[in-house]
């Protein structure tokens, strides 16, 4: 169906091959599309928690060489890399504190490779934030839960930003 938005543009829907592969008979619902995919998180939870907690350590490991040899700058993109694995674990198994994190944390680094100034101990202190979410404790708190930790974390990435040179 066509919709007139303006006199000079009109909106075109275009009914793609996927969307008519979607609606073809004989496929599953919706729900049971989603049911299925859970099952199969389900199947390699273990897998997916034992890579989570390797890729934690591997970059708790990354941050301590970074204290030790600032010097150093080619932990960055591992590290970076690694904050992308975990906050990509943390989605597909349902981590939400970890995931926030993670992502915020993606995000410094996304500007430290732009060139903004950092700090090692604030990354260390969002690593630090990490392994506390991955307890089980935390497993199941939702970010907007911890109002404390997260405000705290942004402000360590807001001063960080202020202290570069714009």
């Amino acid at each position: 169906m066509n919709k007139k938005i303006s006199n000079n543009a009109t909106e075109f829907h275009v009914d793609t091959r996927f969307q008519q592969m979607a609606r073809r008979p004989g496929g599953i619902s919706r729900d049971e599309a989603i049911a299925r995919a859970q099952n199969q998180i389900d199947e390699v939870r273990p897998d997916l928690e034992a890579h989570l907690d390797r890729e934690l350590t591997a970059l708790h490991l990354l941050i301590d060489d970074a204290l030790e040899n600032p010097a150093n700058l080619r932990w960055i993109k591992e590290a970076n890399d690694r904050t992308r694995q975990l906050r990509n674990i943390g989605t597909t198994i349902g981590l939400e504190l970890l995931t926030h994190i993670a992502d915020t944390l993606c995000d410094m680094f996304d500007r430290i490779r732009k060139g903004e100034d950092y700090s090692v101990e604030s990354i260390k202190c969002y690593v630090d934030s990490l392994h506390l979410a991955r307890r089980d404790e935390y497993r199941n708190i939702k970010p907007e839960e911890v109002p404390e930790l997260t405000e705290g974390l942004r402000q360590v990435a807001e001063k960080l930003r202020r202290k570069s040179p714009a």
